[in-house]
């Protein structure tokens, strides 16, 4: 059976991407109008990226939505890899089971519900809101989401590899960083990338622990946007595009260089 499309599936498909990436490249197009509104393209300017670039209190937002970011989906990835590496060691099936049930929960409960979650948290312990209660919400929402891009990578890999191993002289350390974490490379970088980009797009849980004197781009966006229609959040919201594309592309490389070094049991 052949795998080539129908014209038909061919249509709906790229009425699907119209239909998806239109909004998209209307902001893009009017943040490039020199006419201020989004109705009336009178002309091509680079004046609303400019005005983003000369606001100081905006780029240190975008520098803490950054810090953010890595730091969240770093932490995230150490913990999450450890957190399915221990799920997979599970001789019990329930048990496993039950853990990532209660995984799962966490990556589809609506995230109004998990950001009042934490709120309440912060402030039944003490925890002033800031950078620190927006990092650790972020740590905290990204690692169902590496446990469960991991988790494949580590059911896919033989045992056979690690009794090898093991019988060749390997310690559990060696077993670890030459055997496990090279073949499950490609699910943790998935699990990274993923990670850094919901810290970067969440809007819901940042809203709830974010506090006064500290915010992130999300944030910002929506209280520009209450303000009133301003090509600056078009000009924002480009420049958020771009980054998540070239997060991508960072991400597609990176897999292609892995498979081609032999890493992640595929040659």
């Amino acid at each position: 059976m052949g795998n080539k499309l129908s014209p038909i599936s061919k249509a709906f498909l790229v009425l699907i991407f119209l239909i998806l990436y239109a909004p998209i490249f209307f902001l893009v197009f009017y943040s490039f109008n020199s006419g201020g509104t989004m109705y009336d393209f009178k002309g091509f300017t680079m004046e609303w990226y400019k005005e983003l670039f000369q606001d100081t209190r905006l780029l240190i937002i975008v520098l803490n939505t950054l810090v953010i970011a890595l730091l969240s989906a770093l932490i995230a990835t150490i913990i999450g890899v450890i957190g399915a590496i221990g799920i997979r060691s599970f001789t019990s099936s329930k048990a496993r089971n039950t853990v990532l049930s209660l995984n799962n929960v966490l990556i589809v409960s609506p995230d109004v519900i998990i950001g009042a979650s934490f709120l309440i948290l912060f402030t039944m312990a003490g925890i002033k809101l800031g950078f620190y209660s927006v990092l650790l919400s972020h740590i905290a929402f990204s690692i169902p989401i590496v446990v469960l891009l991991v988790l494949p990578k580590l059911q896919e890999m033989s045992p056979t590899l690690i009794d090898a191993a093991r019988d060749l002289g390997a310690s559990r350390w060696d077993v670890l960083t030459k055997v496990i974490l090279p073949y499950i490379l490609p699910g943790i970088f998935a699990g990274f990338f993923m990670a850094l980009t919901y810290s970067l797009d969440d809007f819901a849980v940042t809203f709830f622990v974010t506090g006064n004197g500290f915010s992130t781009l999300s944030v910002e966006i929506y209280s520009l946007a209450r303000r009133g229609i301003s090509l600056n959040i078009n000009a924002l919201s480009t420049l958020l595009f771009a980054l998540t594309l070239l997060l991508v592309v960072v991400y597609y490389f990176i897999t292609q260089r892995v498979r081609q070094t032999g890493m992640g049991g595929k040659r």
